[in-house]
């Protein structure tokens, strides 16, 4: 039997049960509920805890049963899974961008915000991070701006862990994998009456490593990281609470399996290099989060801070010669500081007002140490502040009953600040050095975003017009510092329509949704000249439009189904890089045209006296293409899906799962650059298969 057509049976196996099972098999959830709505399921990432089904928004919701069904351990995974999200998985934890919509960033700040437990992650070096003790994770599409302002241009993705508050006990999981993957995770969840709760929850991953190195018979991509949580939570009476949520990984990684790519032929050449390449990091996060409640309103503060402090080294001409070799590192510490006031109850008219703080400090430098002897060093001392007051106000049935109306503004102001040094070295002694502050950029922003929302029973219809931004900057590498020291803001304006509404005699809740970006100024990766390095330049206009579409089945007899789709068309308009060269209607690169995904699961109640309480089938499906590597459209990665399945068996509370990824082993292009006039390409992760040992004391 093949890999294909052992997926495909496993995906038939879902929807067929057995007729010599039948006997065994207890019937549940058997009845289809008319009235089924998702008025429970309540959006973190609004601020107002906001109902999903009545947000003005396209917005996906992960829970922490569709987070195991997937074998999610890290954001790179919801590629596929959630309409119009990419992140390549590709390099290092430290190259990690990622896109909603078409818009995204490859290098410097994000153009996608992300928050985990309240604290803001502004530099994607910190965006791949290992996933435990995850209860949810939010993905709101589109800009969100007026709420939380700098680089939420592509949308928001929120993350939340566990709470001791609503969950108790002890729980381990112990995974292990083809490929040397070893997974050991757990934590203590407690309550001390009823006002104070307090959780610990600690991960360590290894893997061997997925790709060789011929050179050496090495294996490139060998990774062990170790994390740990904490939470306390303390309600001192029934109005003031105070919780605290600290969290710090540690990760050593091998990196960078990157081949010789040859176009002409589509063939890829083993990987070869002599230098061994790698990626360390050390990142801290911690949010206090204090909370009053009056009768008619709330007050919240959160205070964040992260510390990242990482380094790369790395073999930068990819080849069995000692060329060129870099070592990048950087440390950042970071503060914020918000307030909100918000009005509460179901009231006809709600509002929120906020301010908003940050400092962000971070020194890096680059060595780069070249054959020819000729090295050189570029240290960077950068930082960026800023403030906002912002404002969003609903008022319900407006003209008429349920047309409900949301407004809101932002006002944002940043500074940022560069100082420069640059030293040559000629047979390892300081031929020149170049110390240099650059005058600060000052930026403010106006962000304004109006909804208008319409009830009919279950049906919620909706249009939304709200305006992206993401800052503009200084680079930390370039070739010419009067040409490519500096960058401008991008912006955009975001028009969207959707509706929310059971379908298929209310066997379905779908989400759908239509939008159209108007985009100025995008901020675009190139490589320099020098062929060491990335910056980032503007094309001048651009365009991206497309559609999502999510359906969540009912259960019905244990059976249960998701289906996402997103499509986006996202083209330069208006890009001349010179009077030779332009890319006029060329498609973004990094952004997949289509993302489907597919998730269906059986579950099988046994007997009260079985040797298991249930088995549970399940498959999912991820696809994504076609997408274009360069501006110039003529590499590009086609049309691909994978399946992932998982057989468990479950026992009071232990549960054992059976589990294969990329199932049918498919081959596909996990990322492209060129460098030199040499093309390279990382391949996708193989087929690979593992179990887990899941046990809540």
């Amino acid at each position: 039997m093949t890999l294909r057509t052992f997926a495909f049976s496993i995906i038939g196996a879902v929807a067929y049960i057995p007729a010599t099972a039948q006997k065994q098999i207890a019937i549940a959830d058997t009845t289809i509920s008319n009235t089924y709505e998702l008025s429970e399921i309540k959006v973190v990432a609004s601020k107002n805890n906001a109902k999903l089904k009545e947000m003005p928004a396209s917005i996906s919701i992960v829970s922490a049963k569709a987070i195991q069904e997937m074998g999610t351990k890290s954001l790179s995974a919801i590629t596929g899974a959630v309409p119009n999200v990419f992140m390549p998985d590709y390099g290092s934890k430290l190259t990690s961008p990622i896109y909603i919509r078409g818009i995204g960033s490859r290098i410097n700040s994000p153009s996608v915000g992300l928050y985990v437990d309240r604290v803001p992650y502004f530099e994607k070096a910190a965006f791949a991070f290992d996933f435990f003790d995850v209860e949810q994770i939010e993905v709101l599409r589109g800009p969100q701006g007026t709420l939380y302002g700098r680089n939420t241009m592509g949308g928001i993705i929120n993350i939340i862990t566990k709470s001791p508050m609503t969950f108790q006990g002890t729980n381990i999981n112990l995974t292990a994998g083809t490929y040397g993957c070893y997974n050991i995770s757990g934590g203590h969840y407690g309550k001390i009456g009823d006002n104070f709760g307090y959780s610990v929850a600690i991960n360590y991953l290894h893997n061997d490593g997925f790709f060789k190195n011929n050179f050496n018979n090495s294996l490139v991509d060998n990774l062990n990281s170790f994390g740990i949580r904490n939470r306390l939570v303390w309600n001192i009476n029934k109005k003031l609470s105070i919780e605290n949520i600290i969290s710090y990984e540690k990760s050593k990684q091998g990196g960078y399996p990157y081949s010789q790519y040859f176009v002409e032929k589509d063939s890829i050449a083993p990987i070869n290099y002599n230098e061994y390449s790698f990626y360390n990091r050390d990142l801290l996060s911690n949010a206090l989060v204090t909370k009053y409640e009056g009768a008619a309103f709330e007050v919240l503060s959160t205070t964040a801070y992260q510390y990242l402090k990482d380094l790369q080294a790395i073999d930068q001409d990819f080849s069995p010669s000692s060329n060129t070799f870099a070592y990048q590192d950087q440390k950042q510490n970071m503060v914020s500081q918000e307030i909100t006031i918000q009005s509460k109850g179901n009231q006809r008219v709600e509002w929120l007002f906020g301010m908003y703080g940050f400092a962000q400090f971070f020194d890096s430098g680059l060595d780069i140490i070249m054959s020819s002897k000729r090295n050189y060093s570029k240290y960077n001392d950068h930082t960026i502040s800023g403030y906002a007051l912002f404002h969003q106000l609903t008022i319900k049935d407006i003209l008429i009953k349920n047309l409900n109306l949301t407004a809101g503004i932002r006002f944002d102001v940043e500074k940022d600040e560069l100082e420069y040094q640059y030293d040559k070295y000629t047979n390892n002694i300081v031929s020149s050095s170049t110390t240099t502050s650059y005058s600060p950029l000052k930026s403010a922003e106006i962000l304004p975003k109006i909804s208008l929302s319409y009830k009919m029973g279950q049906t919620n219809i909706y249009t939304t017009v709200s305006k992206g931004y993401k800052t503009g900057g200084f680079n930390s590498s370039f070739d010419d510092v009067n040409i490519d020291l500096k960058f401008k803001p991008e912006n955009s304006v975001n028009y969207e329509v959707g509706v929310k509404t059971p379908i298929l005699w209310n066997r379905f809740y779908g989400d759908f949704a239509l939008f159209y970006i108007d985009w100025n100024n995008q901020q675009i990766a190139q490589s320099l000249k020098s062929g060491v390095g990335t910056k980032l330049t503007n094309a001048g206009k651009s365009v991206s439009k497309g559609l999502e579409a999510t359906l969540n089945m009912v259960p019905i007899n244990g059976f249960d189904a998701s289906v996402s789709y997103g499509y986006t068309y996202a083209k330069f308009k208006k890009y001349v890089v010179n009077a030779t060269t332009n890319y006029n209607d060329k498609y973004i690169p990094q952004v997949p045209k289509e993302s489907l995904s597919i998730l269906i699961g059986k579950t099988f109640r046994l007997q009260a006296n079985s040797w298991v309480d249930k088995i549970r089938l399940s498959a999912n499906y991820k696809g994504v293409g076609n997408l274009y590597w360069k501006e110039d459209n003529i590499a590009k990665q086609g049309y691909y899906g994978v399946v992932d399945g998982r057989i468990s068996f479950s026992k009071k509370r232990i549960n054992l799962e059976l589990w294969g990824k990329n199932l049918t082993n498919t081959s596909y292009k996990a990322y492209y650059f060129e460098m030199q006039k040499l093309k390279f390409v990382q391949k996708g992760r193989p087929f690979q298969l593992g179990v887990t040992l899941d046990m809540t004391l």
